[in-house]
């Protein structure tokens, strides 16, 4: 799955460093190095779980990615995935991932991956793949302006420092450490992250620098692509339950679907700004929308996905 550099390896735009010294991804070590079992079937194992016990969904469209990726040549790349998660994963056994060359075309081929556990599908996907066609009707949004990944807290020293204040109640530091405790391959830093006390008034929205942790490389983009479908679904509902994360606990949460369109060459080992909002909320379902931008004010991706929220009134109505 090699593809050219991304542009701002060339311009600089990336964090500099010297790669022989920094350890290689494990999120392409492990969680997305599929086991090839025959043609276009693939077996894929977990590395992450969440405290729902059910399977991480970047993970599976991650490594959905990575397997539709390996059904087509170099030369093409990515444009757009749309997925559907049909079951609960289950962490136990291993997933399945057969894929169906639907289309090869000159400009554009598909390619259409089943995701199976205990003999029926779990996550069903269809991935675009197109050959670089340049054209002169080009534009984008502008990159908000937000502080430098290097002068913002990560997600452990900024819960360190709630979890510091003697007025925390007990119930919120639950919720805070749980977050702490989870063991996940990529690194969060918040933009603008709220105080204490703004925590019961956030708007459905949320700004924060993410990448993965250890060295990817430069050359394989579609690797890259890979990665960011991990990093995209991680807290990316959750934007949904922000006006509401500390009046409600929630009871049942699940992506339903998941959309991915990919704009412009970038590495995921280099820190992105991740935007996310949630326009709408209701019916027992959340939507959300989300923007990767390259550190040079380039729109990388675009996100959006819906899912079921399910919860119910926290038990102390007590303010912070």
């Amino acid at each position: 799955m090699s593809s050219p550099q991304a542009p701002e390896d060339k311009q600089g735009g990336g964090d500099s460093g010297d790669p022989s010294g920094d350890l290689r991804s494990v999120l392409v070590t492990s969680v997305l190095n599929l086991e090839p079992l025959d043609e276009d079937l693939f077996r894929g194992r977990h590395y992450w779980v969440p405290v729902t016990k059910r399977l991480f969904g970047g993970q599976i469209v991650g490594q959905a990615l990575v397997a539709a990726a390996k059904s087509v040549s170099e030369d093409v790349h990515v444009h757009s995935l749309h997925c559907y998660f049909v079951r609960a994963g289950d962490p136990k056994v291993p997933v399945l991932y057969q894929v169906e060359r639907t289309r090869t075309g000159s400009s554009f081929s598909v390619r259409s991956v089943k995701a199976v556990q205990h003999g029926k599908p779990i996550f069903i996907c269809q991935a675009s793949f197109q050959h670089t066609q340049p054209s002169p009707v080009q534009h984008q949004f502008s990159m908000p302006t937000v502080p430098p990944p290097e002068e913002l807290p990560d997600y452990q020293a900024l819960i360190d420092n709630y979890l510091s204040d003697p007025n925390l109640q007990e119930k919120h530091s639950v919720v805070l450490n749980g977050i702490a405790a989870r063991d996940v391959p990529i690194e969060i830093k918040p933009v603008s992250p709220p105080t204490l006390s703004q925590l019961q008034r956030m708007e459905p929205k949320q700004m924060f620098w993410v990448r993965a942790r250890g060295y990817i490389g430069e050359g394989d983009i579609k690797m890259h692509c890979c990665v960011a479908a991990y990093i995209s679904d991680y807290a990316f509902l959750g934007t949904a339950l922000l006006p509401d994360l500390w009046q409600y606990k929630v009871h049942f949460m699940v992506s339903l679907d998941h959309s991915m369109w990919f704009h412009a060459p970038f590495r995921a080992d280099h820190w992105m700004l991740y935007e996310c909002e949630s326009p709408w909320a209701g019916g027992s379902r959340g939507l959300v929308h989300g923007r990767l931008w390259r550190r040079d004010g380039v729109l990388a991706v675009s996100c959006a996905q819906e899912g079921v929220i399910r919860v119910k009134p926290r038990v102390s109505k007590s303010k912070l």
